[in-house]
């Protein structure tokens, strides 16, 4: 089997056998098949597309490159969940102690976060002594004794996911749905769940801006994650706004603080976050054969009045080594930003949001970037709001006072003003 021929079959739009497949993905992670030529199948995929079983191939192709983590020790339908990522998503810091505290364990792996989109990993260590980098055995153990733990991922969980990536990142052929599904559901399926519920976000803020793009990717990653033997279900969800009111790791700890403790129910900003959590909480349950949607609403409404959702939070917390009154620390320089304009909010770029949050150290531009913790947004205003001039729409928190006029300016031009609300 020679790759050069697998290059010439994909070019002319033919189907690839898993073999030949297995054959691209190891050759390649082995360092026995060049850049160049891999470049070259990557861009013949680009361009002429991938069956659902080759897909499927390469999704797991990719798992079985590195470690599988076993979950078959921890009782009961174990379910994963994954974000493909936007502006001030914290949804995972709060579905997770939710669902666990209805009895589904969660042990779940995560990532950092790059550009405009935050990471949950970073966001929980912006609690002080939190530990995301654990053995797989006290990973486990965990689990076991708490019902929920949030490391980081294994750099040995798909590493030919990793290496191929890299090559897409500067060949040009990221924006591939079957390379785009491959890669997530890779780590998500050597990540060990029985059941995996994706959150595949459109809008301004989101990777996938179509909603049509991100349905289609969505019916990938089912087809992919049934025909690999996990129940697997996906949500289309908004991220034209940001989600809830804060931007920013510690910030975004203390809304979900907020969340757990069941305070942020009237809140109007924070009305989205809330909204989203739930569904998720809810479809993470019915997977994991809690019951019928109403009988899963339920549980999900009474694990945050009775307090255990909040308790999971903290055992976890505690368990992980951090200390969580630490993320009440304030940042040195918080500003307000008050509106230029009078109007109604009719529109929010959020990606341009996240990148205003990223300018003031809440996020990385390049891999190697440290991350200051303390800074981001407090949003004081929601999309369809009447806003008068002068009027105080958002507050921005950092430790670095030269980047304060940076991020105001660049999130003024976020907001669309209209004068009438329907515009």
């Amino acid at each position: 089997m020679r790759i050069y021929d697998i290059i010439c079959k994909k070019k002319r739009g033919e189907v690839l056998s898993d073999e030949e497949i297995r054959f691209f993905v190891n050759g390649y992670n082995g360092g026995e098949i060049p850049d160049y030529q891999a470049s070259a199948l990557l861009m013949a995929i680009f361009f002429k597309g991938m069956s659902k079983e080759e897909t499927a191939a390469l999704t797991m192709a990719m798992v079985e490159s590195g470690e599988q983590v076993d979950l078959s020790g921890i009782s009961g339908i174990t379910v994963d969940k994954h974000s493909t990522g936007g502006v001030g998503d914290k949804t995972t810091l709060a579905v997770v102690p939710i669902v666990a505290a209805c009895g589904v364990p969660i042990a779940k792996m995560s990532g950092r976060g790059l550009g405009h989109t935050g990471g949950t990993v970073d966001k929980l260590e912006a609690i002080k002594g939190f530990r995301t980098n654990l053995s797989g055995e006290e990973f486990l153990k965990i689990v076991k004794e708490h019902g929920l733990c949030i490391a980081g991922q294994s750099a040995n969980l798909a590493p030919a996911d990793k290496k191929l990536y890299a090559l897409r990142d500067v060949t040009a052929t990221v924006d591939s749905i079957p390379l785009i599904a491959a890669s997530i559901m890779s780590k998500k399926i050597a990540s060990g769940a029985d059941a995996i519920l994706l959150d595949v976000k459109t809008g301004s803020g989101a990777f996938m801006k179509n909603p049509e793009d991100a349905k289609e990717l969505a019916r990938v990653m089912v087809e992919i994650g049934n025909a690999c033997g996990r129940k697997t279900a996906a949500l289309i969800t908004d991220m034209s706004v940001p989600l809830g009111s804060a931007i920013g790791n510690s910030l975004e700890v203390r809304e979900v603080l907020q969340l757990l403790r069941g305070e942020l129910q009237n809140d109007p900003i924070s009305k989205n976050l809330c909204d989203l959590c739930e569904e998720l909480a809810i479809n993470m349950l019915v997977l994991a054969e809690k019951g019928n949607a109403d009988e899963c609403r339920a549980l999900v409404t009474d694990a945050i009045k009775s307090g255990a959702a909040l308790q999971k939070f903290e055992d976890m917390v505690k368990a992980q080594g951090g200390e969580i009154s630490s993320v009440e620390t304030a940042a040195p320089f918080i500003t307000k930003i008050e509106s230029q304009s009078s109007g109604y909010i009719s529109a929010i770029d959020t990606e341009s949001v996240g990148v205003a949050a990223m300018i003031l150290g809440a996020g990385r531009e390049r891999p190697e970037d440290t991350i200051d913790y303390s800074a981001g947004i407090i949003l004081l205003a929601k999309r369809g709001d009447y806003i008068k001039n002068g009027q105080p729409i958002a507050e921005l928190h950092t430790s670095d006072e030269m980047s304060i006029s940076i991020a105001r300016e660049k999130f003024l031009s976020s907001l669309t003003f209209s004068k009438q609300m329907h515009e």
